[in-house]
């Protein structure tokens, strides 16, 4: 049962930035059509990405100035005011490469598993119901851990 559980290609994503988030969805996907067991931590600012359009905001004033401050998906560098976001959008549309939006989707369908951190949610006060149902699983950093140990490849991004 425990090799059946074990994921082959493991990521823990931290950034919600757009340019990282890609890259973790572009190398995820490739895995899962490659054949690999794929899952994504989603933790911190990561979580951003799988928030609901509709979610309420959080309670503690703290988590509310974090809110915020912290856009959907900005660009790690050269953000100009959201120019680099819709200038990076537009030159991967360009090069006929599929958006953050298209790549979630593709990671569904392959069977990528969305996994959300719990302590982070409660640190960034993002309630479960505020997250997309493409959340498979709630889990702690302990639980990520014992699945990613034995995995074949790890990913900080």
């Amino acid at each position: 049962l425990r090799a059946y559980l074990r994921r082959e290609f493991e990521t823990i994503l931290f950034s919600g930035d757009l340019d990282k988030t890609t890259a973790a969805f572009i190398l995820a996907t490739t895995a899962a059509a490659s054949g690999m067991d794929v899952s994504i931590f989603f933790t911190f600012w990561g979580l951003n990405i799988l928030k609901k359009s509709t979610a309420t905001s959080p309670k503690n004033i703290m988590q509310k100035m974090l809110a915020f401050m912290t856009h959907k998906t900005p660009i790690s560098r050269l953000n100009m005011l959201g120019m680099g976001p819709w200038m990076l959008k537009k030159l991967m549309k360009k090069s006929n490469m599929p958006s953050l939006e298209e790549l979630m989707k593709l990671a569904k369908q392959l069977k990528v598993k969305y996994i959300a951190c719990t302590t982070s949610c409660g640190v960034m006060g993002i309630a479960k119901e505020n997250l997309t149902e493409d959340v498979d699983e709630f889990a702690g950093a302990s639980t990520y851990l014992a699945q990613a140990k034995d995995a074949k490849v790890n990913l900080f991004i």
